[in-house]
């Protein structure tokens, strides 16, 4: 059996910011990645995505992000480019495609079972993210309609639904950037439990998370929830002048030609898309589970197994540790406090 002193599970964002700091400590460890090539989700992201925050403040530790001519917010293959010249730059060990069915406990390893092999790990940093575990929310009706629904994991660029008539769900910076995008072919209905709150035009992801670190710590501090949920990124603006940034309350129930309203109203759709979020990819993680399913953590430590560390699954795993930002600032902590661990 092979042995490592730590397995990261992942090559994502998240993956190779933890790579980064192991690489700095002389630490002996593997990347275990799913997807066949760098980028992590990334690669799976629609056409049209960009950033919300410039280059410059979305970057992983050790090398900022490029500037990308022309784009003030960074394209979907612009990180993804990114990515893959990081883990290059610093000789990342990632080995793909491998997928870990399960991380087993072990008197004096824990054992990740891969698809090709088992290897005996000192510890675990887990850091799959979120991308392959979408959440639609249940509704009733779902069942019966007959047009298409789909998720954000499933769209791509609004080409396939010229002509027809889309359905956007969501409050998100995503669902806006779908809409945006989806609005420019279709005929749109953007639907948010509450009212959608632009934020400022100058308040990107930087500012964001700026404003949300000095929240953590100074109660009295201005959060992010006062300002407004979407950034106005340039395609976002250009939706809001064409007007299709209106929205429309949640529907009660699917139909089998659309959505409808206990109020009587209804309208047709030949599509629906889902911008409804994600929950974090964790099949893998099963044997440290509790009967609700859930993993509890100690910071980001599973109190049941401590050297099983959880790294960019969002707050949960520390402050916009989903972002490429947030991951980077995470990843420090949690490596330091594996090495901590190993001595």
């Amino acid at each position: 059996m092979e042995r490592v002193d730590v397995a990261v599970i992942g090559g994502g964002q998240a993956g190779l910011a933890a790579g980064y700091h192991l690489r700095r400590a002389k630490a002996d460890f593997l990347i275990l990645d799913a997807e066949p090539e760098p980028g992590g989700a990334w690669r799976h992201y629609w056409d049209a995505l960009t950033l919300f925050s410039p280059a410059e403040y979305s970057t992983l530790p050790g090398w900022w992000m490029p500037r990308q001519d022309g784009h003030p917010f960074p394209t979907r293959d612009h990180v993804v480019d990114y990515l893959a010249a990081y883990e290059k730059r610093y000789a990342l060990p990632v080995r793909r495609p491998v997928t870990v069915t399960a991380v087993e406990p072990g008197d004096e390893h824990l054992k990740v079972v891969t698809d090709t092999r088992t290897i005996a790990a000192a510890a675990v940093i887990s850091a799959t993210g979120t991308w392959r575990s979408p959440h639609v929310p249940a509704i009733e009706g779902r069942e019966v309609y007959t047009g298409r629904q789909l998720h954000t994991v499933g769209y791509r660029s609004p080409g396939e639904f010229a002509g027809k008539r889309v359905v956007v769900v969501g409050g998100g910076n995503s669902a806006a950037q779908i809409l945006a995008d989806v609005s420019t072919t279709a005929t749109t209905t953007w639907v948010t439990r509450r009212e959608p709150r632009l934020l400022p035009g100058d308040v990107d992801g930087r500012a964001l998370f700026g404003i949300s670190t000095r929240a953590r710590t100074d109660p009295g501090a201005t959060r992010v929830g006062d300002l407004g949920d979407i950034v106005v990124t340039p395609a976002v603006a250009e939706a809001r002048e064409r007007g299709v940034l209106t929205a429309r309350p949640m529907f009660d129930r699917l139909t089998p030609t659309g959505i409808a309203w206990d109020g009587g109203e209804s309208l047709d759709a030949d599509a629906i898309i889902w911008a409804t979020g994600f929950r974090p990819h964790l099949p893998h993680l099963a044997a440290f589970s509790g009967p609700d399913g859930r993993i509890r953590l100690d910071g980001n430590r599973a109190v049941t197994e401590p050297r099983l560390h959880l790294l960019g699954y969002g707050d949960w795993t520390g402050h916009a540790s989903a972002t490429i930002i947030g991951a980077a600032r995470t990843a420090k902590d949690v490596v330091r406090t594996v090495l901590e661990q190993l001595t």
